[in-house]
């Protein structure tokens, strides 16, 4: 890529945050501005896709709330992202889980990852 815009690029980059894989229970804490004041909002889900790289880097994150699928794009860099706790390790084949939207209930599990000593 372009050296100028990968240096301009390298101060905006974070890297106080976890490596959130498609698969994983994910809690992302979001600064939300209401008016004057300004807080803390948690989205709890499973990470369904990841794209882009550098900057742009983002993640896709489901859940099922009230019967009623949601997902939300999070931006990784974005000042917005307080931080992310990563709940439980996915194991799974693919890369991408689109295959979630169309299941409910326990079609829904993600078998969880065993970390090797």
């Amino acid at each position: 890529m372009n050296p100028i815009i990968d240096e301009l690029e390298k101060n905006y980059l974070r890297d106080n945050l976890p490596e959130a894989n498609p698969g994983d229970t994910v809690k992302v804490f979001v600064r939300i501005v209401e008016g004057n004041k300004e807080r803390i909002q948690a989205f709890e889900g499973t990470v369904i896709k990841k794209h882009g790289s550098g900057v742009n880097k983002t993640i896709t994150v489901r859940k099922v709330f009230q019967g009623v699928g949601v997902e939300r794009v999070f931006l990784l860099n974005s000042p917005r992202i307080d931080k992310i706790t990563v709940l439980r390790k996915g194991d799974v084949r693919r890369s991408k889980l689109y295959y979630l939207r169309e299941r409910s209930g326990k079609a829904t599990r993600i078998k969880e990852k065993i970390e090797k000593r």
